[in-house]
């Protein structure tokens, strides 16, 4: 639907990087909900491909009466399972395709949660306006400027908020993006931050996620003046079958796929 072509290695800066995101994820949308919707439910709040849950796990701490933003969105299945928990929350994509199954899903379950289109590294909000932040695969790997979708976040939590965000482990880079024996295999280094393009026949970016290490994600959270708790990386629980991609049991039994930084801004 794009027309990508071909895979190049070269930087993205933040406009391409937004206008290629937006592009995908419009187009990708009913594919992406279609294949993944059922796993992840209208109402619920599923961290990773590990299935590990928000229900379970309680890294949010106590939502009732909080004001949660939650950024990167997508179908808002989280946003929703918030609300019924008694938050007050507000959900945040880029996407219109994927703010479009949100609505949907509003009005499916009867859970109206009030959705917003923003880029996450320019929030539309004012300063110290949440509780909690979190973000469940979403945005965080998508955005140029890390460091700009964390000051973001710093500036409309308010003191003592809790940002919670989870994203593919940094490891996964060095393997090719294969759920089987071959993404067992070293293809590339684990320091090379150039991230991965795809481009059309005219070298305009179709798709683009970004790479950074561990230590890249810690500094850029101290420097936007976070303390960070936690650092979770889910193991592959016993009897989950489910590939996601890359995800697959074969890989998930020896090395991680997902990191969930918990953080408060003091």
């Amino acid at each position: 639907m794009l027309g990508t072509v071909d895979v190049v290695k070269r930087t993205v800066g933040p406009a391409e990087s937004r206008a290629a995101s937006r592009a995908w994820w419009d187009a990708d949308a009913d594919d992406y909900q279609a294949e993944h919707g059922d796993f992840l439910g209208e109402a619920d709040f599923v961290w990773c491909p590990e299935g590990l849950r928000e229900a379970d796990i309680r890294l949010l701490g106590e939502v009732r009466g909080a004001d949660v933003l939650e950024v990167g969105c997508g179908s808002a299945s989280c946003a929703r399972w918030l609300a019924a928990e008694g938050a007050r929350v507000v959900a945040v994509d880029l996407s219109t395709g994927m703010l479009r199954h949100a609505a949907a899903g509003n009005r499916s379950t009867g859970v109206a949660v009030p959705l917003v289109q923003a880029s996450a590294d320019q929030l539309p909000f004012r300063d110290d306006a949440f509780d909690v932040a979190c973000s469940a695969f979403g945005a965080v790997p998508f955005v140029a400027d890390l460091g700009a979708v964390f000051r973001e976040v710093a500036r409309v939590l308010r003191p003592g908020g809790r940002w919670v965000f989870a994203v593919t482990h940094p490891i996964r880079w060095i393997f090719p993006d294969d759920p089987g024996p071959l993404g067992l295999t070293v293809a590339q280094s684990y320091f090379d931050r150039t991230p991965y393009v795809e481009v059309d026949d005219a070298g305009r970016v179709t798709y683009v996620e970004h790479h950074r290490t561990i230590g890249d994600y810690l500094r850029h959270l101290v420097s936007a003046g976070f303390v960070v708790r936690d650092l979770v990386e889910p193991e592959w629980p016993e009897g989950h079958r489910r590939e996601w991609g890359q995800w697959s049991p074969l890989r998930g039994r020896l090395f991680p796929g997902t990191a969930i930084f918990v953080c408060h801004r003091p």
